[in-house]
């Protein structure tokens, strides 16, 4: 789930939308499209099914049994799910990841846990009482199989190369695939991505779409949307479209002696929906706790969602 709140949450159709089965988007990848959407999900997350007899399921999606069915049903005859991977621990990803290993036997594979690889700043906020904004953290996921950064995932006629890309979440895993990669909510073509503190950490974020930007790719395949075929110019508007945003809060902090994240979210997100607005906060707050680990942002009395921030 995901989008920075400034861009369009208007539902619209793509491949795989409304699909009677699995829709073919290269040779030996099809992808079925869950049926969630909203202004979070866009028109539903994406379950890819790669290879022809060993099938790689990559993010089973939401915990719908009519989408378990599509998956079940959408094996060939003599063909059997060899692999489950899931880019990250939201529950309209992972969710349908242990009962589609119960009716299938294949293990589920993923970076160990939402909280498993938080970066010290993250952590330290969330044992001090900061918790998500709602953003669907699905707490008890765990992976039968925990994948590092750099591991090689195979199938009879397939192989996956991991690459961990925290930032969305501390647990997000990109999978490389030849010269596309698997992106998962990392990037999307139809909105920026959802960085909430203390899960989402935007310095890790723009990390890893630099790692991204550096693999050179024909194609992403994301998480909800359709696919992204200019990789490389998707990073850099990704990362353009941070830089923009910091300094319209770098802006708005020096309009004001000290401020609250809410306090600048109004100021900043003059356009956004009201019942957007607690997801653009914990952008914003993202981008507060960015610039106070950099020494260009003070806040007081100490680092937290409530404190005042101003201006080094």
């Amino acid at each position: 789930m995901t989008p920075d709140t400034d861009e369009t949450s208007s539902l619209r159709k793509g491949p795989g939308a409304d699909a009677e089965g699995p829709v073919a988007l290269a040779e030996g990848l099809r992808v079925l499209r869950a049926p969630n959407p909203s202004p979070m999900t866009h028109t539903g997350t994406n379950t890819y099914l790669l290879g022809e007899r060993d099938i790689g399921v990559i993010d089973p999606g939401p915990s719908i049994p009519a989408h378990l069915d599509a998956i079940l049903h959408a094996v060939p005859k003599g063909g059997r799910i060899s692999h489950i991977l899931v880019t990250h621990a939201h529950r309209d990803h992972s969710l349908l990841a242990g009962p589609l290993s119960d009716a299938t036997g294949a293990p589920v594979l993923a970076a160990g846990g939402y909280a498993a690889r938080r970066r010290p700043v993250m952590a330290a906020l969330a044992e001090g009482g900061l918790v998500g904004g709602g953003e669907g953290v699905d707490v008890d996921f765990a992976p039968d199989q925990v994948v590092e950064d750099g591991e090689c995932i195979t199938g009879e006629d397939w192989r996956l190369e991991a690459i961990a890309t925290p930032g969305h979440i501390a647990d997000h895993l990109s999978f490389a695939w030849g010269e596309a990669i698997f992106t998962g909510d990392h990037v999307m073509g139809w909105a920026s991505s959802l960085v909430s503190p203390p899960d989402g950490d935007l310095t890790a974020f723009l990390t890893s779409c630099e790692r991204l930007a550096a693999r050179p790719a024909r194609a992403f395949y994301p998480g909800h949307g359709d696919p992204v075929t200019d990789p490389a110019g998707r990073l850099a508007w990704l990362v353009s479209h941070r830089g923009t945003r910091d300094a319209q809060i770098r802006a708005a902090l020096g309009a004001a002696s000290e401020s609250t994240p809410a306090e600048i979210t109004k100021r900043v997100y003059t356009d956004v929906a009201p019942a957007l607005l607690p997801a653009a906060e914990r952008n914003v707050l993202a981008h507060l706790i960015a610039g106070w680990e950099a020494g260009k942002i003070f806040a007081s009395p100490a680092l937290s969602a409530t404190a005042r921030f101003s201006l080094a």
